[in-house]
């Protein structure tokens, strides 16, 4: 595992000496430490940004960023196994997750090579303009240098979705990890090392969000911002993205409803919710943590749900048949769990709110769920990030689709139905970015991705994602011989 930043092609300690404990959520042990970079360190991984943007890079096409981006592909793949055991160590997440994602990882960078093929096509494209004197084209730019700042809920995986396209579209990036999730960032440094990546081209810089992260967003030489995490945080880097008028994509958090109508099938029912919020530990921004029922199917769900999330296993991710690791970290947990003692003061408990009792170490908790729990209770409102699922019941669809879209967050939402015209309808008055209709998480990564309201600004994945890293620029030619003849008259 490396230690070091990888700035320029070189692997370099933090230049002022710092390092950051990285724990083993499920043991809370220290296993391993990274440099801990800081303003300084970002600086001069900015320049060498900034030296490959003005150097050979920029003037790459995209047929050949696809060949280092197939690279880096085929290596993610050879090395799967290696890399989500450092993912499962660094993060918790069971191993099959970790799998599926280093997967994902290794599948966003291939399709992003084959964006960057289609993107030479595009290049000097003709638009139609009314005057036939003229002749318009557009070519598609670099945005330039690019910061961007990833969560610990996905490491690997969130890095793909930003490094891939910010690569194939031409532009040289500076990574930022969490601090509690650095492992595979720097596997990543690695991997581009190892298939010839110009130097410059990708950095990666370990450390603290107030020190690496906070001058990332405010350098002056940093043109694009992509940040995934918080919405506090992410108010913090489109403040600071302002002041240099930087062009900025967020991805932030979410509170999304999963409303369940009468005639579902109950047990596809009780498998997708539980995929909506249990699934890595129900710390995944789009996770459905709100349940919305009709009344008449509640009961029924509501104890096939319990049964069903008492059978969960917990425990170590390395270990077989676990399907709920523990959390990222004791913040998290400490977090979580005063949800889980606000909650029970306003809801009904039916299963969890503890720490299993098996488990004497590590950041585990119990699968958990609410319910009857109010429109004003902080548990329905607020994105807790944990295994707890809040439950409430309405009666008309109209009522439905108020509490499911009363809130401050629109990433996602999902509605479970038989009725097709019915769940159609409901999708398309969904106040969110990504809906699903008898599902809950599957993210393919062509179609967009990104919510309105406090949930974000702009779209990641599929070309959407390619496009947050260009800049159209308008070439206009005049065809004609005849003078234009506004002040010179012939």
């Amino acid at each position: 595992m490396q230690s070091k930043l990888f700035i320029d092609g070189k692997w370099t300690d933090a230049r002022e000496g710092g390092t950051l404990d990285v724990i083993n959520p499920a043991d809370e042990r220290v296993f391993h430490k990274c440099a801990a970079g800081t303003a300084a360190d970002i600086d001069a991984a900015v320049a060498a940004a900034k030296a490959a943007m003005a150097g050979p890079w920029s003037r790459t096409s995209g047929h050949d960023r696809a060949g280092y981006l197939r690279a880096i592909a085929a290596k993610i793949e050879e090395q799967k196994q290696a890399l989500a055991e450092i993912e499962v160590r660094d993060n918790g997440k069971p191993l099959p997750e970790a799998l599926w994602d280093v997967g994902d990882a290794a599948y966003c960078f291939n399709l992003y090579a084959t964006y960057a093929e289609e993107l030479d096509g595009r290049q000097g494209e003709v638009i139609g303009v009314p005057d036939e004197r003229f002749q318009s084209r557009v070519k598609y730019m670099p945005a330039g240098v690019a910061g961007l700042i990833v969560p610990w809920n996905y490491p690997l995986l969130m890095a793909a979705w930003k490094v891939a396209p910010a690569i194939a579209a031409g532009c040289a990036v500076v990574l930022k990890p969490s601090e509690y999730t650095p492992l595979t960032a720097l596997e990543l440094g690695r991997i581009a090392a190892e298939v010839g990546l110009p130097n410059g081209v990708l950095n990666v810089v370990t450390g603290y969000g107030a020190t690496a992260g906070a001058r990332l967003s405010t350098h002056p030489d940093v043109r694009k911002l992509a940040f995934t995490g918080s919405v506090p945080t992410g108010i913090a880097v489109a403040s600071a993205a302002a002041r240099d008028v930087k062009s900025v994509s967020l991805e932030l958090g979410g509170k999304s409803p999963i409303v369940v109508f009468d005639d579902a099938d109950i047990e596809q029912t009780v498998e997708w919710v539980m995929f909506g919020i249990f699934w890595n530990q129900g710390q995944v921004c789009s996770a459905t943590s709100r349940m919305i029922v009709e009344k008449g199917i509640a009961p029924k769900l509501i104890d096939r749900l319990s049964e069903e999330a008492k059978k969960i296993t917990i425990g170590d991710g390395m270990a077989p048949g676990t399907l709920l690791g523990p959390l990222v970290s004791r913040t998290q947990y400490d977090k979580v769990l005063n949800y889980m003692d606000v909650g029970k003061n306003e809801a009904t408990l039916v299963t969890g709110g503890a720490r299993p009792s098996h488990l004497n170490e590590g950041y585990f908790l119990e699968p958990t769920i609410f319910a009857d729990v109010p429109s004003s209770a902080r548990i329905w409102n607020e994105e807790i990030f944990g295994p707890v699922l809040a439950v409430s019941t309405f009666e008309t669809e109209d009522e439905a689709l108020k509490l499911a879209n009363d809130s401050e967050f629109g990433l996602a939402a999902a509605v479970m139905s038989q009725d097709h015209k019915r769940a159609e309808r409901v999708a398309d008055a969904f106040e969110a970015g990504v809906v699903w209709i008898n599902c809950s998480q599957p993210n393919f990564l062509e179609p967009p991705w990104g919510g309105v309201k406090k949930s974000g600004i702009g779209r990641e994945l599929g070309t959407w994602g390619l496009n947050n890293f260009l800049e159209p620029k308008q070439i206009t030619k005049y065809l004609s011989s005849d003078p234009w003849g506004w002040y010179l008259k012939g």
